[in-house]
């Protein structure tokens, strides 16, 4: 099986990336990370891949003069690894329209909410500030308006009534960890099909159907 080559673009510690590198192992995944990159030099992802004997790159963007410049060699980057897909994890830097047109359909991007629902900062603080009892997580692909994009994977987390932003957004991340490694491999292994902007997931039998046992509820069906 030839493995699509992935860039990973963050700014921090990166444990969504390590969460992909960790899957990537597996012989039978679909995608093999060959490439992470991050606009902070410090960034601690940078030497976690560094363990893993991945190629690491920093390209610090307060060096540029403007956006387009940094875009340019991160695009030239990621073509000199021959990366096929590329996904932002944890990548705090919105990227211009044409950065996105040369990646369409080929970036990933993960966000900690049911999106449409809640882009942006501060997310599950304000989940919390609208008494909202699912939350959760997506995977998305990249366009040019911040967190949206046609969604390939969701992942629901019930709120619990004591929560706070710092313990309901330790649960999302867990689940994170399972969900942005599942989306990776459903558009790695071609699964994924792009139709009028929606994210069509497709099987040898056709589009992928969910029934009553996916449903999430919150609360409980079942009294107590």
């Amino acid at each position: 099986m030839k493995k699509k080559r992935v860039g990973i673009l963050i700014s921090g510690r990166g444990s969504n990336m390590s969460s992909l590198i960790e899957a990537s192992k597996a012989s039978d995944y679909p995608a093999e990370i060959v490439v992470v990159i991050s606009n902070r030099p410090d960034a601690e992802g940078l030497r976690i891949a560094a363990r893993h004997g991945i190629k690491n790159i920093a390209l610090d963007h307060r060096a540029y003069k403007s956006r387009e410049d940094f875009e340019k060699d991160l695009h030239q980057a990621l073509i000199d690894t021959d990366v096929e897909l590329v996904c932002n994890a944890g990548f705090m830097r919105l990227l211009t329209a044409g950065f996105v047109e040369k990646w369409h359909n080929r970036q990933l991007n993960i966000h900690p909410s049911l999106l449409p629902s809640f882009k942006g900062l501060h997310t599950h603080q304000r989940v919390l500030d609208e008494g909202v009892k699912i939350t959760g997580c997506t995977v998305h692909l990249v366009r040019t308006d911040m967190d949206s994009g046609p969604i390939i994977a969701q992942a629901a987390v019930h709120v619990e009534p004591d929560d706070n932003a710092d313990s309901l957004a330790l649960r999302v991340l867990q689940a994170e960890h399972k969900l942005y490694p599942l989306a990776l491999a459903l558009v790695a292994s071609g699964k994924v099909v792009v139709k009028n902007e929606k994210a069509v997931i497709c099987s040898q039998n056709g589009p992928s159907r969910s029934d009553e046992q996916h449903i999430l509820y919150a609360p409980s069906l079942s009294p107590e």
